[in-house]
């Protein structure tokens, strides 16, 4: 009974589409703000964080949860059938455990702040909070597609 889902070509492609969306989105904001962060002035950064945040908020808050889903479904699937898949599998979703510990502890109480932010109310320590997001956002990307990278190696392992 447990494999019936699972055991398909199809429905493991589509586990690593599913789990993947949450990694891209973090790949995506590296890639087009985080690397360029230190050149916006607090107007330009406070303007493109509510933006952001308005745009990620509520969708992250169904593709964290459903990411950890589909990393659990393919634990409980791989256990005892396929060792080396679970271990990478187990490994993935400890990643992305760590990618959810530092959104929730770090990201979005910034995030939070930033929301109150006008350019008239701007903190003194603006930027050594836009310093601090910087670094976790960074390292929260990377614990992310590193997560996605065992997940990716469970699935091939198992399509073989």
């Amino acid at each position: 009974m447990r494999s019936l889902f699972y055991e398909t070509k199809s429905n493991r492609i589509f586990c690593l589409a599913a789990d993947s969306t949450g990694h891209w989105c973090f790949l995506g904001t590296w890639f087009t703000l985080t690397r360029s962060l230190q050149n916006f002035s607090s107007s330009e950064f406070i303007h493109i964080g509510k933006t952001i945040i308005a745009n990620v908020a509520l969708p992250m808050r169904i593709i964290m949860p459903a990411t950890l889903i589909v990393m659990l479904l393919a634990l409980w699937q791989s256990f005892g059938v396929d060792k080396p898949a679970f271990y990478l599998y187990a490994v993935s979703f400890l990643l992305m455990i760590l990618t959810l510990i530092i959104t929730v502890s770090v990201e979005v109480p910034i995030d939070n702040q930033i929301k109150t932010w006008t350019e008239n109310n701007v903190p003194n320590s603006w930027q050594n909070l836009r310093q601090t997001w910087d670094k976790f956002h960074t390292i929260r990307t990377f614990s992310s597609i590193a997560s996605l990278a065992f997940f990716a190696l469970g699935i091939l392992k198992r399509i073989k």
